[in-house]
């Protein structure tokens, strides 16, 4: 099985990225799944149903969030009633939505979509490692192929979250930082692992946002209007190629691709 991960989408040059390039990636590449990060969908914050659906009817089959998941009110809807969507795991429990997923392609054995969140310069939720632990070992029951959406700020976190589940899980790739990395590798137990996945949408940015208002809040401390910028619009992520007896990773490839 070949999975596509599309990291944060951010606002409509995001959307638009995936709607005119995911085909393309498709075929070149043989996915069979694709998740994307859609934290960011609606206006470069929060995520809607209206959105959500058009990410969806682009070809993307799991949207997995992130700390950006409670700006926007409609994200009620999504929680109430998408099984589709997948919120992080480890916010208390009584939240709405779920921190799982698990989806059967036609033709594919199911594939476990798992959405954390970390604590390390985050908004403090419950303790990830401990989340993981527990969900990976009754997902396992179900399927071998999991794949999970680290979503967090500091790369130890990241590295630390992966290596714990080495050989318990296909892969594990960051999201949150916006800016893609290049440690892309696979551990000895058989775990993809990529620290961030970069963005889908403008780069001619700061981290998706139009570039004056961040620098005018950066030198004067006032509020600023941080609106979606539009130029040099990239999609971002990985494919992953995971083998279906045995939910190893077999190779993990970083993608950018402009349209």
């Amino acid at each position: 099985m070949k999975l596509l991960f599309i990291a944060d989408i951010v606002g409509q040059p995001g959307r638009r990225a995936v709607k005119e390039l995911l085909p393309q990636l498709r075929q070149e590449h043989g996915v069979g799944v694709v998740v994307a990060n859609g934290e960011n969908a609606a206006g470069g914050s929060g995520i809607t149903g209206k959105t959500a659906e058009e990410i969806f009817a682009a070809g993307v089959d799991i949207i997995t969030c992130g700390d950006h998941l409670w700006d926007q009110k409609e994200v009620m809807e999504l929680l109430a009633g998408e099984p589709r969507f997948v919120r992080p795991l480890n916010y208390p429990p009584g939240t709405p939505g779920q921190g799982s997923a698990i989806f059967a392609a036609p033709g594919l054995p199911p594939l476990a979509v798992l959405n954390l969140q970390g604590r390390t310069f985050m908004p403090p939720l419950e303790n990830p490692f401990l989340a993981a632990r527990a969900e990976v070992e009754r997902l396992r029951q179900q399927t071998r192929l999991i794949f999970v959406d680290f979503h967090a700020e500091a790369t130890s976190e990241k590295i630390a979250l992966a290596r714990m589940l080495d050989g318990q899980v296909s892969a594990v790739i960051g999201t949150h930082t916006h800016v893609q990395t290049a440690d892309e590798q696979i551990f000895p137990g058989g775990t993809a692992f990529l620290s961030d996945g970069g963005f889908t949408g403008p780069h001619e940015s700061v981290l998706g946002r139009e570039i004056e208002p961040v620098i005018q809040r950066f030198l004067t401390s006032m509020p600023q209007r941080f609106e979606v910028a539009k130029a040099r619009v990239l999609l971002q992520g990985a494919v992953v190629e995971i083998e279906e007896q045995t939910g190893r990773a077999q190779s993990i490839q970083r993608v950018s691709c402009s349209l």
